[in-house]
C-alpha cells in the first residue's frame, strides 16, 4: 500500500508570496487553521516521531542494539520512507538499510539468531516500501525464503515431525516464529498477519497459495461457527491467537466454558484486526460472511482505551500490546476503506480522528511513544515506529476521504 503523504505548510507558501502579501496576523490565523485539520495534527506527531527515531540511530546505521532483533531497524526504515521528505537515498536511511541487508543470510532469511519469520517479515515490508531497484534481489531472497516458511504450503515438516501438513492440520496455511528446521513450533494470528503484510507489499497476487492456505488457517482463528470447522468456535465474529502444540487452541484474552460445556475462547482486539487485515490482503470482499462477522465484532467493540477482551482474562492486561492494537487497527481500517464506525447504540466514530485525538494525550515531550513492559512495548523505538507508521495510514485515508464537517 502507497503511503503518498502530501502536506504543504504554511512556510513553503509565504516563501512563494510577494513580501507585505500576507499581513502577520492573518499568517498566524492561516496557521493555527492548517494545525487544526486532523490531517495536519497527525503530521505534526508524525515529524515528532520520525525526529526522535533519527535522534535513536546508533553509530552502525541500525536501530537495534547488539543481540536485539533486525526488526527493530526495518521497522524505522519502513516508516521514514513512507514520509515525502525522505527516501532509500536519505543518507542516515541508506545507512539503516546498509545495515539492515547485513543481516540477510544465503537462504535469503534476515534475521540475527531467532523470530526468524517476524523478522523476515517486517525486513520484506521495508525494503518493498523504498521502492530501490538495488533492493529487488534481496528483497525476492527474502519473500521466497518467508514462504517458505508457512506451514503445509513452504514448509516440509509438520509439528510431528511428519513429512506433510495436510488441509485438515489446525496448523495448515499459517507462520510461526521460525523456519520448520529451526524449531519454530505452531504458528499464530500475529506472525501470519506480518507475513501476509510483508507479502502483499512485495506485490505477491492474492490468488498466491501462500495467501489462500493463510485464508483458511484465519478462518480456523475467528469465532464464526458459520465457517470455522473447529469445536471451540463461539459466534461473536472475533479472533484469537493460535493453534496450540497439542492442536487445541489459544487466546490471550483467556478461556471460559460454555453453558453446555465446551471450552470457549475469548476474542480480542489486535488479533480481530489482523484477522481481518488478513482477510482483505487474501481478497476477501465486504459481502464474505467472515468479514462481516470480523466487523460485527470490531463495530461492538470498540474502544482505544484498551486492547479490548484482554481485560476479561484479567483487569492488568488490559493494556498489554496496546500499541501493536493501535498500529493493526489502523492497517486494517485503512483496508478495509470505510472511515465511520457505527456502534450498536448508533453512534457513529469516525476512527482517524478518534484515534489522533488519543495519540496526541500519549505522545511524550521528546516525541515518543512507549507503554507496558509486555511485548517489548516499553522500547520507545519500536513503539514510536508502530505509531509513527499508525499515523501514516490514517492520514493515507484521510486524503482518500475527507472528513465530513
Amino acid at each position: 500500500m502507497k503511503h503518498a503523504v502530501a502536506t504543504f505548510t504554511l512556510t513553503a507558501a509565504l516563501l512563494a508570496a510577494p513580501v507585505g502579501m500576507m499581513p502577520l496576523a492573518h499568517a498566524q490565523d492561516a496557521q493555527q487553521a492548517e494545525q487544526s485539520t486532523p490531517a495536519a495534527r497527525a503530521q505534526a506527531m508524525i515529524d515528532r516521531g520520525l525526529a526522535f527515531l533519527k535522534s535513536q540511530q546508533l553509530e552502525d546505521g541500525g536501530w537495534a542494539p547488539e543481540r536485539h532483533p533486525p526488526a527493530i531497524t526495518a521497522l524505522v526504515l519502513r516508516v521514514f520512507v513512507q514520509d515525502p521528505n525522505y527516501d532509500h537515498n536519505t543518507d542516515f536511511i541508506a545507512r539503516g538499510y546498509q545495515k539492515l541487508l547485513s543481516h540477510q543470510l544465503e537462504d535469503g532469511g534476515i534475521y540475527a539468531d531467532s523470530l526468524a519469520n517476524y523478522n523476515t517479515a517486517v525486513a520484506v515490508s521495508a525494503l518493498a516500501a523504498a521502492k530501490n531497484p538495488a533492493f529487488d534481489e534481496a528483497l525476492q531472497k527474502a519473500v521466497a525464503y518467508l514462504k517458505g516458511l508457512q506451514w503445509g504450503v513452504g514448509a516440509k515438516q509438520g509439528p510431528k515431525g511428519e513429512s506433510v501438513v495436510s488441509e485438515d492440520h489446525p496448523w495448515y496455511g499459517g507462520w510461526g516464529y521460525g523456519g520448520q528446521s529451526r524449531g519454530s513450533g505452531r504458528p499464530d494470528l500475529s506472525n501470519t498477519q506480518m507475513a501476509l503484510e510483508a507479502l502483499q507489499e512485495a506485490g505477491v497476487p492474492q490468488d498466491d497459495p501462500a495467501f489462500r492456505a493463510a485464508m483458511l488457517f484465519a478462518t480456523r482463528l475467528q469465532n464464526h461457527s458459520e465457517t470455522n470447522d473447529q469445536p471451540w468456535a463461539g459466534n461473536d465474529g472475533g479472533f484469537v491467537y493460535s493453534p496450540s502444540d497439542d492442536g487445541s487452541y489459544e487466546s490471550q484474552a483467556g478461556e471460559y466454558t460454555s453453558p453446555d460445556g465446551r471450552r470457549m475462547l475469548r476474542s480480542y482486539g489486535s488479533m480481530t484486526y489482523a484477522g481481518l487485515k488478513s482477510f482483505i490482503y487474501a481478497g476477501l470482499d465486504k459481502q464474505d460472511p467472515r468479514v462481516q462477522a470480523a466487523w460485527d465484532w470490531i463495530t461492538s467493540n470498540w474502544t482505544l482505551d484498551e486492547n479490548p477482551g484482554m481485560r476479561q482474562n484479567r483487569p492488568d492486561y488490559a493494556e498489554w500490546g496496546l500499541y501493536y492494537y493501535y498500529m493493526t487497527m489502523a492497517r486494517a481500517l485503512n483496508a478495509y476503506d470505510e472511515p465511520v464506525i457505527t456502534t450498536p447504540t448508533g453512534e457513529k466514530i469516525d476512527w482517524r480522528i478518534a484515534l489522533i485525538d488519543r495519540l496526541q494525550t500519549l505522545q511524550k515531550e521528546d516525541g515518543s511513544w512507549s507503554g507496558e513492559r509486555k511485548w517489548m512495548e516499553d522500547n520507545p523505538v519500536i513503539v514510536t515506529s508502530y505509531i509513527v507508521g499508525a499515523l501514516q495510514e490514517v492520514v493515507e485515508d484521510l486524503q482518500q476521504h475527507p472528513p465530513q464537517p
